[in-house]
């Protein structure tokens, strides 16, 4: 499964430079709002020291990385739930991804103009969650409207639909958002069917300049830290310049860069762990002498179900898995030599994979 992640802020707060920086694509980014209208989405390869290890013990001839997908979703103004400009197009785009990034500009410059008049970072992220839960009000509105009057004589599925409808309309006018409302496992379908923008898990991106990178104290930076410190979420620190930069880097150049800043990794290595944890999504391998492969399977994930995304007939016809944790292949350096220790396991349909582990699967159709 690829994650898909939207960029998502105000115009000019650099999610295009960020998306060109992550995707080594060619989305257009300049200094006036909207100048993306269309997505651009662009795949990018997920690092994983552990595939590279593999392919080494292995001497497999090609290495397969799982993916992630970026999506840059047009700039959002004030109103856009309204259709300001052009804001419900660009609200659509956002039901489309797995979890949202949301980037904010934390970083002054004359030069680069600011929609709102000036930077102010809490304000940014303000009229962003608001014009997101506005659409989620006028989308459970229209909901309620069509099955108000049903629920009333239909079956209970019906009236506590109705239940939920009014106890999330209730919340969202109050200024909360969906993802921090909990609900009974038994509802949590039908929420997701709903498809409310602000039930998405968000990450936010820090968009700061070299300075701060480098150390310098940014009020900015400081003050969006405290706000989002609320909501216990992520906060991304990171340069779209320096991104930029980076992405067009071999390994030894790439490092010897982010020494010169004193990082140790990049704010996409940063990003894509974030959105993981966040997505609670591990990853597992298959490993022989012509590929090592990656998969992305959700955390707490059984057996079977892994082998589905390898392909549909893996699940329907399991027998068993041979599997072998990363660590112990990283000691014991191949296959053969975990079947000798002992540290290759044959596991069931009931078997939850875990986060490295090195599969084999056995099926039958």
């Amino acid at each position: 499964m690829a994650l898909k992640c939207g960029l998502i802020g105000l115009p000019n707060v650099g999610k295009s430079m960020l998306f060109n920086g992550l995707s080594n694509g060619n989305a257009a980014s300049a200094n006036f709002p909207f100048c993306t209208i269309e997505p651009n989405v662009g795949v990018v390869a997920v690092p994983d020291s552990r595939m590279e290890l593999l392919a080494e013990l292995a001497h497999s001839k090609n290495k397969i990385p799982t993916v992630i997908e970026f999506v840059d979703i047009a700039g959002l103004v004030k109103d856009a739930h309204q259709g300001e400009g052009l804001g419900n197009k660009f609200l659509s785009h956002i039901r489309e991804v797995d979890a949202i990034v949301h980037v904010i500009r934390c970083f002054e410059d004359e030069d680069v103009i600011h929609v709102a008049g000036g930077v102010d970072p809490i304000f940014d992220k303000q009229i962003i969650d608001h014009e997101l839960r506005c659409k989620d009000i006028d989308s459970l509105s229209k909901r309620l409207d069509k099955i108000g009057k049903l629920a009333k004589q239909g079956p209970k599925t019906q009236q506590r639909s109705l239940e939920l409808l009014n106890f999330f309309l209730t919340a969202l006018k109050e200024g909360r958002d969906a993802r921090t409302i909990e609900v009974a496992a038994a509802d949590q379908p039908l929420i997701d069917d709903w498809q409310l923008l602000t039930a998405k898990p968000v990450i936010y991106f820090a968009n700061v300049d070299e300075a701060t990178i480098l150390g310098k104290k940014n009020p900015h930076l400081t003050d969006l830290q405290a706000a989002i410190a609320q909501e216990n979420s992520k906060v991304i620190m990171g340069s779209t310049a320096l991104e930029a930069q980076l992405n067009g880097l071999n390994d030894e150049d790439k490092s010897f860069f982010l020494k010169e800043y004193n990082l140790i990794e990049s704010a996409l290595d940063k990003l894509i762990q974030s959105a993981y944890a966040l997505l609670q999504l591990i990853t597992y391998f298959t490993v022989g002498p012509q590929e090592v492969r990656a998969w992305t399977i959700q955390k707490g994930t059984k057996a079977p179900q892994a082998a589905s995304v390898i392909h549909t007939d893996f699940q329907r016809g399991f027998i068993k898995a041979e599997v072998i944790a990363f660590e112990d292949y990283k000691t014991y350096k191949s296959e053969s030599s975990c079947r000798e220790a002992g540290k290759l396991r044959i596991e069931g349909k009931d078997y939850i994979v875990q986060d490295g582990d090195v599969m084999l699967f056995r099926f039958n159709v």
